[in-house]
């Protein structure tokens, strides 16, 4: 298991939220889906499990800083 530092959190047009984390060992970041929205039809977005920028158009927003940690 590894530590993380939370960077911050969006809100999808889908109504998903995700947070953004960083790896404190390797410096990596990845993406979760914390909450899926109630009218979301993607199966991509499923709680607790990462998003990868491959398959979402909504990456590269999330990794250009609009999260606002809390």
């Amino acid at each position: 298991m590894s530590v993380v530092r939370l960077l911050g959190f969006a809100t999808l047009s889908c109504g998903c939220v995700v947070g953004k984390y960083r790896d404190v060992a390797s410096m990596r970041e990845v993406v979760y889906v914390e909450e899926k929205g109630a009218g979301c039809d993607s199966p991509a977005h499923r709680r607790n499990h990462t998003v990868t920028p491959e398959r979402e158009r909504f990456a590269a927003t999330v990794a250009t800083g609009v999260l606002r940690a809390s």
